[in-house]
């Protein structure tokens, strides 16, 4: 019996280590992005997965496992714009610092840009961009107009770049699938902000049964209302295969 439960772990740590591979992918700028590919099929789409503020790839290590099940390969992006999160540094962000680029939050356009460039090129499928927070923002302004971007996955999307545009304003005939979940705080200024986008495009969701949280910790096993955010996303992923 020890045996065989030796086996059966050193499987699960060896299918763990083939699941998920570092890799990097070259901005326009020239930095190099730091990222964590989880690959089924390099045949199938890609979900890229791109963090909230001060925040790493390691937002998304509890929940890529699960996010993989709905059929597609995964990476997840350092963005210049970051911390540490999980025990996972952003290498992204500090390689930034080291080398003199802009770190606020519209520079990470550049880094999302590049991951659908490396996404496309390799599956040659269009791709679902999966942001939270400043990096949903960004997700929504960058798919509506990009051709590879197939939907959109934005967990708590605000007006992080008022002082240059209003995302509001950037989201008119927006006809893309898109999810947008967030906590019930949250989600007055999330109805008002996509007020433009047609009801058949979009699907808001905010929990019955208690707060929610902000951003993809929303789908983090600390939250009690994970349940309810991942059977809601589980429902839009069902329709846009």
């Amino acid at each position: 019996m020890r045996l065989l439960f030796a086996a059966i772990i050193s499987v699960l740590i060896v299918w763990k280590t083939q699941s998920q591979e570092k890799i990097t992918i070259q901005a326009e700028d020239g930095l190099l992005i730091t990222a964590d590919l989880y690959e089924i099929d390099a045949q199938k789409p890609y979900i890229l997965l791109f963090h909230q503020a001060g925040f790493s790839r390691g937002e998304y290590k509890e929940t890529t496992q699960k996010i993989i099940k709905f059929g597609y390969n995964c990476l997840a992006v350092d963005l210049r714009s970051g911390g540490e999160v999980n025990y996972i540094q952003n290498h992204t962000a500090l390689l930034a610092v080291q080398k003199g680029y802009s770190t606020d939050y519209l520079s990470s356009e550049k880094d999302i840009l590049a991951s659908i460039k490396w996404a496309k090129e390799r599956s040659k499928k269009p791709v679902v961009l999966f942001g939270s927070s400043f990096s949903a923002s960004l997700c929504l302004l960058i798919a509506k107009d990009n051709p590879d971007v197939k939907a959109v996955v934005a967990f708590s999307p605000g007006e992080f770049f008022s002082d240059q545009f209003l995302l509001k304003e950037k989201l008119s005939d927006f006809k893309k699938p898109v999810f947008v979940a967030s906590s019930k705080r949250e989600n007055p200024f999330i109805v008002d902000m996509l007020g433009s986008v047609p009801s058949s495009s979009k699907t808001i969701f905010t929990p019955e049964n208690g707060q929610g949280e902000h951003g993809s910790k929303s789908l983090w096993k600390s939250n009690p209302n994970n349940n309810e955010y991942w059977l809601a996303l589980t429902m839009f992923f069902s329709k846009i295969k």
